[in-house]
């Protein structure tokens, strides 16, 4: 039985800012058409010393497994319902992921985007990437001139994330975390339990750009930057 609209899963690629795997979520792109394939990568590398006590030569040594590569289309169409824009403005979001961060310009580590593809329980494609490239072909137009119709290629590059349950105060001076806000929550309270110190709130506030600390929206994701930077603006 083919899905039905009620229980089709839809993939998404969801845009965050840097660093890779804690910063707030920028933006989301839910696909309207689910890609006919992805292609995966994932290779690893092997070293071998020449040695000749061994007739088919040497056993090769393990150096590492590279980063996961993906390939992926996402397809662009509203010529059904033209929206002023609407393409334009997709195709725009996808290429400004190869373009450095506003809020890293002023750091010692300026960096793209992070992004995350997902598509329902698929979880072997879910993993911080950066996007590597970006080709879009537009292939139909109004007659203002507008984009109605394109087609992205995406190539999508796995970032290195610290391995799931490792402590990140044991030798990760730059550790950080992702809170999300709720009901009743105040720069000032989550200063004092993260940090012991409520006063500690500025920095909170500086790291996620927000200049009314009287406003937090319930469901946002706050960046809580480490206590070794908390330590070094002090």
């Amino acid at each position: 039985m083919p899905p039905t609209s009620s229980n089709l899963a839809r993939a998404t690629l969801t845009v965050h800012k840097p660093p890779a795997g804690t910063g707030g979520r920028k933006g989301e792109l839910r696909f309207q058409f689910n890609p006919n394939q992805l292609q995966l990568s994932r290779s690893a590398s092997w070293n071998s010393r020449k040695a000749v006590a061994f007739e088919r030569g040497p056993i090769p040594e393990f150096a590492g497994s590279a980063p996961a590569t993906m390939q992926v289309e996402v397809f662009l169409d509203a010529s059904g319902t033209p929206k002023a824009g609407q393409v334009r403005t997709q195709v725009e979001q996808l290429l400004s992921c190869c373009e450095v961060d506003p809020s890293t310009v002023a750091s010692n580590k300026p960096e793209t985007p992070w992004v995350r593809f997902s598509w329902g329980s698929f979880t072997t494609v879910q993993f911080a990437a950066h996007v590597e490239s970006v080709s879009a072909t537009y292939t139909l137009f109004s007659p203002a001139g507008e984009p109605l119709r394109a087609s992205c290629q995406l190539s999508l590059r796995e970032i290195p994330l610290p391995t799931k349950g490792q402590n990140p105060t044991s030798g990760a001076l730059n550790a950080r975390r992702v809170h999300q806000v709720v009901a009743g929550d105040s720069l000032a309270s989550l200063a004092w339990r993260e940090y012991g110190d409520p006063t500690a709130w500025r920095l909170i506030a500086e790291a996620n750009g927000i200049d009314d600390p009287m406003r937090l929206r319930p469901g946002r994701e706050l960046l809580l930057p480490a206590v070794d930077e908390l330590r070094a603006d002090r």
